[in-house]
């Protein structure tokens, strides 16, 4: 991996070129949005403002970037964090899934799922737990990162995790199972 990638283009940002920062958006602010967009829970709008936001504050310190990982990487942690501040401003505890019985076995059914499927289904769990399993495994944190940035045990991350998967298969088999 190329910790170095666009390093021309950083050295310049930290500059102050404007140029080179804009094009630095214009390289990683699709994907940071998309970011965004799965931490808010599919608000385009509250994404949109982590995702200026996120920019700004990744301007600001861009002297601290240092090559220690990709430019993408750190802007990332940026993104993540300033999320994560947002929704804990707004509700000031996340809430978790409980411990919930399984659907009867008749509903299971092994359906192709789709993304938006998926994406329909991640609304419905709890903001904590959706946070979880949108930084596990859409965003590649591992648990030990996970349990940093939320302040919470690295136990309780991934049993957080399970929970959501186990709701997630569960919301998406009374959905297919209904259809039927």
């Amino acid at each position: 991996m190329d910790l170095q990638i666009h390093k021309k283009l950083i050295e310049k940002s930290k500059r102050g070129d404007s140029r080179a920062q804009y094009e630095l958006y214009k390289l990683y602010s699709r994907a940071m949005l998309n970011t965004c967009y799965r931490m808010m829970n599919n608000h385009m709008e509250d994404a949109e403002d982590m995702l200026q936001e996120s920019f700004s504050d990744a301007f600001r310190k861009l002297n601290t970037f240092v090559y220690k990982s990709t430019f993408g990487a750190w802007l990332k942690r940026i993104v993540v964090n300033n999320c994560i501040n947002e929704i804990k401003r707004k509700k000031p505890e996340l809430q978790f899934c409980e411990e919930l019985p399984h659907p009867k076995p008749e509903a299971e059914a092994n359906a192709g799922l789709t993304v938006k499927q998926i994406k329909k289904a991640m609304i419905q769990l709890p903001q904590g737990s959706r946070i979880i399993f949108s930084l596990y495994l859409l965003e590649g944190y591992d648990h030990r990162e996970i349990s940093t940035i939320l302040n919470i045990s690295e136990s309780n991350s991934k049993s957080q995790f399970m929970r959501a998967k186990r709701r997630i298969k569960d919301i998406l088999t009374e959905e297919v199972y209904y259809e039927s």
